[in-house]
């Protein structure tokens, strides 16, 4: 039997980075008492466990919650980042997280916020540490433990590793203290990317690097994801470049080729053809650095590692008892499935525009705040599917201009994306002045190639 009863409006199970920017939005446009539990001793989700050189991916200006910048606003002036928005570190946005918990949820007076704590379904959960067992009654719950992050550092290899091979997650990279023969890096993501490029920054030669990459990957440029109004060419020129690309293809081959000869997407190789896309997104320096890399291993996924050898789906390739293997396969997130977001008095974040989870969960909480009904809600945010194969780019942006578009309808939530600071875009393009004729040709590119876009892509589709 629980020991507690709590009676609140929403609960929210998870404190990673969709259920802060869900609750940040909710405290702002509502009166809302909220309940948030995670079994985390910190909100930021698997920020609390990310490897020691994590940083993101995208510019910080687009991470977070509405109500607070992360960003520092500067651009980075050194590194591989060198010119675009700064990208905060694992350490800055775990800190970034608990300081929105402390400062801003638990001082509101209507955050209750139980860490360390399991959660058992129903409303109900228990304190690990105390072993007390709380019941919610609730007028919602969010489930914002959906999009299941997979933590690398306690990630378990779908191939065998045998006794006496030098292992580890990416997590423990930093910790090797002797040079060893040198290092396999398994798992072509964006982890992978990360592992790499830190050997590198660190002074590993390219050719002590052999990199096992069951698929190539589009990858895309970060010089088109900055919200700074200096950057109108690349943000919004690429979002027109994109239209333009998907309406004058003629199949699916010839879409990825004008969608990389116009810099929508990037690849490590231009010989070999990706079969992949995650949305990893990496600067043209970070991407002429991981060219150097010229031991790619293409023989498709690891069987197992063994003390001189490693079985892959195609091969073996030699290896020693002195040579360092880190673990870069866990997937980012191992959720695919998609369902309504919006279902009675059960609310399951996911994306609604493509790439961005939290800005998805700060829409997706406004509109529970501000719609009256589950229709109205859920026709506003069509389930955006994350991507794995290099097809799933269209799958993707077909419900992603689809939201777009109905959004654009309703001028409540036009003014609330110019007004969100994890949007970026919207205040980018309302800041254009009329008089601004070279901006406002791309703006009129955009919206000239919209519509043929979405029926070519209703094409594409039939093709995949």
């Amino acid at each position: 039997m629980p020991n507690t009863q709590i009676k609140t409006d929403y609960l929210i199970v998870g404190s990673g980075a969709v259920g802060m920017a869900f609750a940040d939005t909710l405290l702002t446009d509502t009166d809302a008492k909220i309940v948030i539990v995670d079994r985390f001793a910190k909100p930021g989700g698997h920020w609390n466990h990310a490897y020691p050189f994590v940083t993101l991916h995208q510019p910080s200006a687009f991470y977070g919650v509405s109500s607070r910048e992360l960003s520092n606003g500067l651009l980075d002036e050194v590194g591989l980042n060198k010119g675009l928005g700064s990208l905060a570190s694992g350490a800055d946005v775990a800190a970034y997280f608990d300081g929105v918990m402390q400062e801003r949820f638990l001082p509101s007076g209507r955050v209750q916020y139980f860490p360390m704590c399991d959660y058992r379904g129903g409303g109900v959960f228990e304190n690990v540490l105390t072993g007390e067992i709380f019941a919610v009654d609730a007028g919602k719950t969010v489930d914002a433990t959906y999009l299941k992050t997979t933590i690398p550092s306690t990630h378990t290899p779908s191939f065998e590793i045998h006794d006496d091979v030098r292992f580890m997650p990416l997590n423990d990279l930093p910790q090797v203290d002797q040079k060893p023969d040198g290092y396999v890096i398994v798992g072509g993501g964006k982890t992978g990317m990360d592992a790499v490029l830190w050997l590198l920054g660190n002074g590993v030669a390219p050719d002590d690097i052999r990199w096992i990459m069951p698929r190539d990957g589009w990858m895309l440029d970060r010089k088109n994801a900055q919200s700074d109004i200096a950057f109108f060419k690349d943000a919004i020129g690429g979002q027109a470049a994109q239209f333009e690309a998907i309406a004058a293809c003629d199949g699916v081959e010839d879409l990825f080729d004008r969608l990389e000869a116009s810099g929508v997407l990037l690849r490590i190789d231009p010989d070999v053809r990706p079969k992949m896309f995650h949305a990893a997104t990496i600067s043209q320096a970070e991407l002429a650095a991981l060219r150097q890399i010229k031991g790619i291993v293409r023989k498709g996924r690891v069987q197992s590692i063994g003390v001189n050898e490693i079985v892959l789906d195609e091969g073996t390739i030699p290896t020693s008892a002195n040579t360092v293997h880190v673990d870069c396969s866990a997937s980012a997130i191992n959720n695919l499935e998609m369902k309504p977001i919006f279902q009675g008095d059960l609310i399951t974040p996911q994306t609604v525009r493509s790439h961005q989870p939290v800005f998805s969960a700060a829409m997706i909480a406004h509109i529970e705040a501000t719609k009256d009904t589950e229709d109205e809600k859920n026709a506003l945010c069509t389930v955006v599917p994350l991507p794995n194969h290099d097809t799933d780019w269209i799958r993707m942006m077909m419900p992603f201009m689809m939201n777009q578009y109905n959004w654009s309808r309703d001028p409540e939530l036009r003014d609330w994306l110019r007004e969100n600071r994890l949007d970026g875009f919207s205040a980018m393009v309302r800041s254009v002045s009329k008089d601004d004729a070279e901006k406002q040709a791309i703006l009129e590119r955009m919206k000239a190639a919209s519509m043929p876009a979405m029926a070519k892509l209703t094409q594409l589709m039939g093709q995949i």
